[in-house]
């Protein structure tokens, strides 16, 4: 049984890639880091199918497989991987708190904050039934199994913008689901999107339902003005309405953006309060990407190392 109350020297909390590389780097340094996992272990990439943009791997893997691979080296070099939840923390005082399932109490020197973002759904069953299978809520990571092929993306933002913009440069046809008659996005985006040939813009237009057993093979849509239904023809289906950084219980302590995405000093991984860092999407509202995320983690945790050298020569 794990001591109710214990003492470590780098905690951290998330499992995804920032968390890992952190856990990589913290343990190879013969910092004993203990990483729990979350309510995902393995974070975002746990729900995505084939991950071809990270390094390293030239056949392709799926994100579970990577995420596993992950795991078992920070593991190698000692890092305690722990499955549990942080409910709650407390900042005010050295060592650092964090409550574990609201059962456990972390006494940490550092802690390392991996939480990463959730991206935001649209919430209806098929759309939970066909992800990885044709859905998903990021067109950089899987644009790239669609070329060729008309899709279809859900956003009125810079985000969604983008995302179709970029979807253009590798689908046939894009179209941009948008539920009011004007976008929220900045004029620059907005005109980029319109003047693109290959995107078409459906206005006052929500998804009703996500078609295909196994995979997706199209879209019934409505007009939530007229209340007419239709289908088109697509192979992906792209959710670009946000994200939502896993941060909140963070909040009273750690100074964050208007969205809740974690602000770290420039050039470094370290937050307002000495000793907590902050690394992948949890601070990243920008690229949001495998191996971004992985590399402020090794940030973080050599940050972490130079705070505990300091700390130990005060």
């Amino acid at each position: 049984m794990k001591p109710e109350i214990e003492k470590v020297k780098v905690l951290i909390i998330g499992s995804g890639p920032a968390g890992y590389t952190a856990a990589i780097y913290a343990s190879r340094a013969g910092l004993s880091p203990v990483l729990y996992t979350g309510a995902q272990p393995g974070g975002q990439l746990t729900i995505t199918n084939d991950v071809e943009n990270y390094p390293g791997y030239p056949n392709s893997i799926t994100g579970p497989e990577m995420m596993e691979d992950f795991r078992k080296q920070a593991e190698r070099f000692g890092t305690q991987v722990r499955y549990g939840l942080a409910t709650s923390v407390d900042f005010t005082t050295k060592p650092h708190t964090v409550i574990i399932d609201e059962q456990v109490t972390i006494h940490a020197d550092t802690v390392l904050i991996s939480t990463g973002a959730s991206a935001k759904w649209l919430g209806i069953e098929s759309e939970t039934r066909l992800n990885g299978k044709g859905v998903s809520a990021c067109a950089v990571c899987d644009g790239f199994f669609f070329r060729g092929q008309e899709v279809a993306i859900v956003g009125a933002g810079d985000t969604a913008c983008e995302e179709a913009s970029y979807l253009s440069n590798i689908c046939s046809k894009v179209y941009m689901l948008v539920r009011k008659d004007e976008m929220r996005a900045s004029q620059i985006m907005q005109k980029r999107v319109m003047n693109n040939p290959k995107i078409e813009i459906l206005w006052n237009t929500e998804t009703d339902e996500i078609l295909g057993e196994d995979e997706v093979n199209g879209l019934r849509i409505f007009n939530n003005k007229t209340g007419e239904k239709s289908e088109i023809a697509i192979s992906g289906f792209f959710v670009a309405i946000g994200h939502q950084p896993n941060t909140g219980i963070f909040k009273d302590y750690i100074h964050m953006d208007e969205a809740g995405y974690i602000k770290t000093i420039p050039g470094s991984t370290k937050t307002n309060i000495e000793g907590v860092f902050a690394c992948g999407d949890a601070q990243d509202n920008i690229y949001r990407q495998a191996v971004t995320a992985a590399g402020t983690g090794c940030m973080a945790a050599l940050d972490a190392e130079r705070y505990l050298a300091e700390f130990e020569n005060d």
